[in-house]
């Protein structure tokens, strides 16, 4: 998803030139089908090849991701999920992106979040 969302659109052939270390073809293929299914991705037909564009907007598909992985991970705890966040970044986070988030968890606080 993440080279579609770059590109707009692209054949697997494109994806798998895209993408670090890919699968097979077929594999490539399967993953961009299975995508379409649930509804991510769609196709056009151009001659013989399938080009894939995304049909999901980015904040969507990020917004359903991370829900996914908190449920997945962190037991739906947001708590969890930024501790482990600080703890695996703590030590490559700048004072200003500490800063930063900081403001954002006192935002939260005031939105009653």
């Amino acid at each position: 998803m993440d080279f579609l969302y770059q590109r707009g659109r692209a054949a697997v052939g494109e994806v798998m030139q895209g993408i670090p270390d890919p699968p097979s073809y077929s594999a490539v293929r399967a993953m961009l089908r299975t995508l379409e299914e649930k509804g991510h991705v769609r196709h056009v037909e151009d001659g013989r090849a399938y080009i894939y564009e995304p049909i999901v907007q980015k904040d969507a598909a990020r917004a359903g991701a991370l829900t996914h992985l908190l449920k997945t991970f962190f037991d739906g705890s947001t708590e969890k999920a930024v501790a482990a966040l600080l703890d695996l970044k703590s030590q490559q986070l700048t004072p200003d992106e500490l800063d930063r988030v900081s403001k954002l968890v006192d935002a939260a606080k005031n939105e009653g979040r």
